[in-house]
């Protein structure tokens, strides 16, 4: 009997050469695309970063009461219908503040001939109630305008607001 050589019987062992150079080649492109990915989100932040740091930071908002509530009847034709309401008005100047508490009785005529030119069916909707609100401070800015001091208020806000 013919004996077969040992190397005939074990098998070939392959190469793990190729192995490791496609685990490098994997391992590099999840780094380069890692790198990639961080410079581009560093390239967005920065802009952000800047334009945020540059943006000036807003006075805090004060409010002044126009106190006692307003109660005024409305313009209505077909009943007596009357408007009840808190108002606000709101800025973020002291200066403004100040000239606001100085002229709080001309402010209060100019809204209570403001509101009494309202019907309830105009402040029915939503809509109708912001229009006033609108109009409203354009009467303030008026009030202070004519005075020539500061005028500088934001908004005017019904803290609470009836109409019977």
């Amino acid at each position: 009997m013919a004996t077969k050589p040992a190397a005939a019987d074990a098998p070939k062992k392959k190469s793990k050469l190729p192995l490791i150079i496609g685990a490098v080649v994997l391992l590099g492109g999840g780094l380069a695309g890692g790198w990639f990915m961080q410079q581009r989100g560093a390239a967005h932040a920065a802009p952000a970063e800047a334009e945020h740091a540059a943006a000036p930071t807003k006075a805090v908002a004060t409010y002044f009461a126009l106190e006692p509530a307003f109660v005024v009847n409305l313009a209505d034709t077909d009943a007596n219908r009357y408007l009840q309401g808190d108002v606000q008005v709101m800025t973020r100047d002291p200066d403004t503040l100040k000239a606001i508490e100085a002229q709080a009785p001309a402010i209060r005529n100019r809204l209570l001939l403001l509101f009494g030119q309202q019907t309830s069916v105009q402040l029915a909707q939503r809509s109708g109630k912001e229009r006033l609100q609108d109009a409203a401070l354009e009467e303030v800015k008026k009030v202070l305008a004519a005075e020539g001091g500061p005028n500088k208020p934001e908004a005017v806000i019904f803290t609470s607001l009836v109409v019977q």
